[in-house]
């Protein structure tokens, strides 16, 4: 009688407990900077005769978010010979699978070197990266994922050769807000080697917000450059480099990577970490 009682007075607390203050489920959605594993990337990871090369550093925390979201930045071939200098970039089946080991999700193929081995080369790249169960955008199409009840939409842009195909995109943003309940847009602009967002880059994400965008990630510059919310949103205009091989300077050895963290779709904290390539094409995390 006395447990019943007991019972009885819990429940009518719990009832007048407010609802919004009842804990969600958290869902987290990492971010790195630009992932290129060509190049002496790939030589290193050659001579290192281990195709995770890249990754071991940082593989335990990539893995430990719901989604990781990230640029890669070289098609994916199965006759990629090796290479060193020059612009063309690309990387082997093989290596790619450093991708899947790091528990990356979804990629953006929306950046300038995509396309470096044409066509069918793109079409191999979307191939290999389906066969490894990874999502990719940039290819006009929104990529959602649901966790915990939330839709969780995707979206790639490069404006490395203009903007002339802003309108469309706008519009894009526009349709897929209405799909889901989340909007990440990943943005391939801005200047190389600039530590701050220049004017087009900061109205261009505006704009995004404006039509739905919930945030905002971008790569390209190879720095890490500025920080900024707009009616709330975050807005990562670089991440700068994660895998590269541009050893030349301290600021291209630098990256950010970013972990955010929803209640549903409510933001509620943003956790970033400082990474540092002391060896090339594999970064560690930087601890002060």
């Amino acid at each position: 009688m006395i447990d019943k009682l007991i019972s009885s007075i819990l429940a009518f607390f719990l009832f007048l407990i407010p609802s919004s203050h009842v804990s969600k489920p958290q869902t987290t959605i990492l971010f790195t900077g630009d992932i290129m594993l060509g190049r002496s990337v790939m030589g290193a990871t050659l001579d290192n005769n281990d195709p995770f090369y890249s990754f071991k550093k940082t593989a335990d925390l990539l893995k430990s978010a719901d989604i990781t979201f990230v640029n890669l930045e070289n098609p994916i071939v199965k006759d990629c010979k090796r290479h060193v200098g020059g612009f063309t970039f690309c990387t082997t089946p093989e290596i790619a699978k450093g991708l899947n080991f790091a528990g990356i999700d979804v990629v953006t193929l929306a950046n300038n070197h995509s396309g470096n081995y044409g066509k069918e080369g793109l079409e191999e790249t979307k191939t290999y990266l389906s066969e490894m169960g990874i999502d990719y955008v940039g290819e006009n199409n929104l990529v959602i994922k649901e966790i915990n009840g939330t839709k969780f939409g995707f979206l790639g842009f490069n404006y490395t050769f203009g903007y002339s195909s802003l309108d469309s995109d706008l519009a894009q943003i526009a349709r897929s807000d209405l799909a889901i309940d989340i909007l990440i847009v990943g943005v391939h602009w801005g200047e190389e080697y600039r530590s701050i967002a220049n004017s087009l880059q900061t109205r261009v994400a505006k704009r995004m917000i404006e039509n739905g965008a919930d945030v905002i990630i971008g790569h390209h510059p190879h720095w890490v450059q500025n920080y900024e919310e707009y009616k709330g949103k975050p807005i990562y205009y670089s991440l700068g480099n994660f895998v590269f091989d541009q050893m030349w300077s301290e600021e291209t050895k630098k990256g950010l990577v970013v972990k955010i963290t929803f209640e549903g779709p409510e933001l509620v904290k943003r956790e970033e970490y400082k990474t540092y390539t002391p060896l090339i094409g594999q970064p560690e995390i930087f601890t002060e």
